[in-house]
């Protein structure tokens, strides 16, 4: 259905076009000489080329499709060699009128034609590439800023070159009430229990900060902050970015205890993540709680 909608859309405007540029030619016959004279004196054509661009703004993760692009004309000395191009080479732009509503009709036509033939140009052979950094509307497609097909998924797209995504279970209690959305920053804590037999008689539990400054991916399947105005959302996972040794950190923390996000100040965006005070591979001081008190005790391995 929707192939069908997009021939018959197409094949409406290319008809509309040729049929606006027969009467516009017409009745460009009927000029004075004077008005001929001013437009033989106008400034030469430049010469133009056809660049494919952004219909709209494309997020980052934005999986493309045809009413994501279209082709734009642009001055010839100026298309960068990064440019996506029709293939057709640089052509001199008409002069307006009848030339270039005939001009229009024909490219309209062209793209019609790839529709119904199946045809796979330039804008084709990009549906279904994943967007790896944003893209404005009307700036050119490079395929710097795109993942091509079969070259990995949303996750592996935003993941920064020698990071790993690690998932965590995560509620109201240990997600700072819900208020923690993806692209922000948070500490991960673990604790859990000690036995007194352990603790020279006394049982408590240790809280220990492993990593600082971690960015969110994404909160159960949502990777994109709600659009609806809503500043909060409940999930049952979190999904971290950190750094390949501290993936063994967040699974050693899983198997302890609980794990819980504590939200950074936006201000924190710009720096990168760190271990935390307390590490388990390492000997550094833990917090004890017992009776409301918390003293800190260094750990010796």
């Amino acid at each position: 259905m929707g192939r069908t909608r997009i021939i018959i859309v197409l094949a409406i405007a290319a008809i509309g076009a040729i049929g606006l540029a027969l009467i516009v030619g017409a009745m460009t016959k009927h000029k004075s000489a004077p008005a001929q004279a001013v437009i033989a004196s106008s400034a030469p054509a430049q010469p133009m080329a056809r660049v494919l661009v952004a219909k709209h703004d494309l997020p980052v993760g934005t999986r493309l499709g045809a009413d994501d692009l279209s082709w734009q004309d642009w001055p010839a000395n100026a298309v960068n060699a990064a440019f996506i191009t029709d293939g057709q080479g640089a052509r001199v732009e008409p002069a307006g009128g009848a030339a270039g509503l005939a001009d229009q009709a024909k490219q309209t036509a062209k793209a019609a034609a790839d529709v119904v033939a199946g045809g796979a140009g330039p804008m084709q052979q990009l549906y279904g590439s994943i967007v790896r950094e944003p893209i404005l509307a009307n700036e050119p497609i490079i395929n710097a800023k795109l993942v091509r097909g079969g070259e990995g998924g949303y996750m592996a797209v935003v993941l920064r070159p020698g990071m790993r995504a690690v998932a965590v279970q995560v509620n109201v209690n240990t997600a700072a009430g819900g208020f923690i959305l993806p692209g922000d920053h948070v500490d991960v804590l673990q604790s859990h229990p000690i036995d007194a037999a352990s603790n020279g008689g006394h049982a408590g539990f240790v809280a220990q900060t492993l990593l600082r400054n971690v960015r969110v991916l994404a909160i159960d399947q949502n990777s994109q902050p709600p659009k609806n105005g809503v500043q909060s959302q409940v999930g049952s996972t979190a999904t971290l970015e950190v750094k390949a040794p501290d993936t063994e950190v967040i699974a050693r923390a899983k198997a302890q205890g609980d794990v819980v996000l504590a939200l950074r100040s936006y201000a924190d965006a710009a720096g990168g993540s760190e271990r935390g005070v307390a590490d388990a591979g390492d000997a550094n001081s833990v917090h004890i709680f017992r009776s409301g008190q918390a003293p800190e005790v260094m750990v010796l391995q």
